[in-house]
């Protein structure tokens, strides 16, 4: 296959990587890659907002001080600060952009308040942010030249001088200067594989929420950033922290359609079926505590009175209030026979965000030289044990930025060069029992979803780390010897995601923010909270397999 060859391959087409490409020169030749159509990704589902100080009457150390207690005391405080400070600059970045924001009466830009808010400092599309967003920024993208626009290709493997026996072994992660040369991907439409290299590469994959059964996120968030960062040799940190978004449409033919924090921001209420509120027996800011407690609160209710859902109820509000302020979710209620309007609807907690991801420092910078990674893939200190409604939009305009100005300077760099050895096929033949990534795919998202979900116990992540183990090894044996296939791909990815969250999840003696454990109740105030950081072995030259994890 002819091989390609850019300045930065970013592998992404959400809010972090169009933000990226946006910020980076249009002199540099940029690939931007999405595995399903560019539009298809996590921003596009964002109902929310962008939190970000825009009333005087609000503050930045306000802001940072909501965002370290949503996170349970974990978060950076100068990774939060930072993040809060430059908020109002992305918000105008953004308007100047063409992003169409909701206004007030006066014109202003309207800001709407969400759980663990102490102030309205989300500024909001309506309830379809993201869309509105996604749609600006590929809309700029398609006007830049140097912006090369690449729909259904997925990232295989990176690309590295260490993998490809070109540098010495080294130590651990974070001390070596291992570089990255590109990526493996693969063209669905084609059926080809690809040696893309580049200058820099950049992952802004999103999350890994599809690992478990019920998600709120698309069907591409399987956490390919991730394991292929993993793989290649870089830290993770914080893995046990997946966010189960506490309201998610509880509709079959829904597919898990997400029910925007922004509704209980307004005065929705949470209700038992009985018509009964529960959630101020949990927690004194009732329908507005941060999303790991309201999660909780619902899990709890459920299982104590055998319930399938909970109900959220908008509707003493004016019909006119509503319409107006959250039209998608109208819309699509109705399309199931909901008048939220006029009647509560059912909802269930259903996984929705990665809080842990791959380390980056304050440039978007990874273990690995010439790798960045942006948005929800990263671990950049923000979240902690539990992000922030609307957080998560604004850290990949700040850390997109950060990332494309960092890749700027070093444009001027002289990279190694040397030949990039094209995809072996030689020992593979096309697969004729596609009935095992199907059938391993479910269990592995039912495990998780049984074992690792809003509740969990030592015994029952156990059981879900030994099932993992015999699920990698099954999946990495059929890796070995058939073509790869995009539900391949993410299938390995899946099992590489759900195993680093099993062991960040045992290391963690202790319950905070979204990790609880019945096991170890309360947080360990014995000492300041400290993150999970897992670390691999420096990778082996290229086979395609994993690097084992160093427990010392």
């Amino acid at each position: 296959m002819p091989k390609l060859d850019c300045d930065v391959l970013i592998l992404g087409s959400g809010a972090a990587g169009l933000t990226l490409a946006l910020n980076l020169p249009g002199d540099c030749r940029i690939m931007l890659l999405a595995k399903n159509a560019l539009d298809d990704g996590s921003t596009q589902w964002a109902q929310g907002g962008i939190a970000a100080v825009l009333d005087p009457r609000d503050s930045v150390e306000e802001h940072v001080r909501d965002t370290l207690i949503a996170g349970a005391q974990l978060p950076d405080p100068p990774v939060a600060h930072r993040v809060a400070l430059e908020a109002p600059e992305a918000i105008r970045w953004l308007r100047a952009q063409g992003m169409p924001f909701s206004s007030d009466a006066r014109g202003e830009l309207h800001l709407t308040r969400e759980g663990g808010h102490g102030h309205r400092r989300v500024a909001h599309a309506a309830d379809h942010t993201g869309a509105a967003l996604e749609t600006t920024l590929l809309a700029n993208a398609r006007a830049r030249p140097n912006i090369r626009l690449m729909p259904r290709h997925i990232g295989i493997d990176l690309i590295t001088s260490r993998r490809l026996g070109l540098c010495g072994d080294a130590p651990r992660p974070g001390q070596a200067r291992d570089r990255c040369l590109g990526a493996y991907v693969l063209d669905r439409d084609a059926g080809e594989v690809h040696a893309i290299r580049a200058r820099f590469v950049v992952l802004a994959s999103g999350g890994a929420s599809k690992v478990y059964l019920y998600t709120s996120n698309p069907d591409g968030s399987t956490g390919d950033g991730i394991a292929m960062a993993w793989r290649a040799g870089c830290r993770v940190a914080n893995m046990e922290f997946i966010q189960f978004h506490p309201t998610c449409l509880y509709e079959p033919r829904a597919k898990s359609f997400l029910i925007s924090e922004a509704v209980r921001g307004e005065g929705g209420r949470l209700l038992l079926p009985d018509g009964s509120r529960f959630m101020h027996r949990f927690d004194p800011r009732g329908e507005l505590a941060p999303r790991d407690v309201v999660a909780r609160a619902i899990d709890h209710e459920m299982k104590r009175l055998g319930l399938d859902c909970v109900y959220l109820d908008i509707s003493h509000k004016s019909r006119d209030f509503i319409r107006e302020h959250f039209p998608t979710i109208h819309a699509r209620c109705l399309e199931f026979g909901y008048d939220i309007t006029r009647q509560p609807i059912p909802v269930v907690p259903a996984a929705h965000y990665t809080c842990g991801g791959v380390i980056v420092d304050s440039e978007g910078r990874t273990d690995l030289d010439a790798l960045y990674a942006v948005g929800e893939v990263s671990h950049t200190g923000l979240h902690g044990a539990n992000r922030l409604a609307s957080n998560s939009l604004l850290e990949c305009l700040v850390y997109g930025r950060a990332a494309a100005l960092d890749i700027a300077r070093r444009l001027e760099e002289k990279v190694p060069r040397g030949d990039i050895p094209d995809w072996d096929e030689s020992q593979v033949t096309n697969s004729d029992e596609e009935v095992v990534v199907s059938h391993n795919w479910h269990e592995l998202r039912q495990a998780m979803w049984d074992y690792v979900g809003i509740v969990r116990t030592t015994k029952r992540l156990q059981r879900a780390r030994h099932r993992i183990a015999l699920l990698r090894r099954e999946i990495h044996e059929y890796y070995s010897h058939f073509r790869v296939t995009n539900n391949l791909i993410e299938l390995r990815n899946l099992v590489e995601v759900a195993d680093l969250i099993v062991r960040s999840a045992l290391r963690r003696k202790e319950s905070r923010g979204l990790h609880y454990t019945s096991d170890f109740p309360e947080a360990d105030d014995q000492r300041p909270p400290r993150n999970t950081v897992l670390i691999p072995r420096p990778p082996q030259p290229y086979s395609g397999l994993p690097p084992s994890l160093d427990d010392d």
